[in-house]
């Protein structure tokens, strides 16, 4: 409770209050992107502030490359589930488990 999260492309702040293609979660912090275009490329960061503790943690960046060889998304539709084998939770907590989808 009481965190907010922002994205840093390239050491700039994300202006994301007129932009239809890029949406921050204010729940999970995830970054969505859509329809990537070439200008999309470069370092993400993710940065946490929380205003109760008067703190910002920043992630370390992550890179956004295009693919080369001129078939992006033309590929077949993947599943991608990333859990551990075991996930342990207190009884009565909440579990949260994210699986995606991709493809075209």
């Amino acid at each position: 409770p009481g965190l907010s999260y922002t994205w840093i492309f390239n050491n700039n702040t994300l202006d994301l209050r007129e932009d239809s293609r890029r949406f921050v979660s204010q729940a999970t912090g995830d970054l969505y992107l859509a329809k990537v275009e070439p200008w999309d490329v470069g370092n993400y960061t993710c940065a946490v502030s929380s205003a109760q503790a008067r703190r910002q943690v920043w992630g370390p960046p992550t890179a956004l490359t295009l693919r080369g060889d001129g078939v992006m998304g033309e590929y077949e539709p993947k599943i991608e589930v990333r859990f551990p084998e075991t996930t342990h939770a207190a009884k009565g907590s909440s579990v949260r488990l994210e699986c995606f989808a991709l493809g075209k």
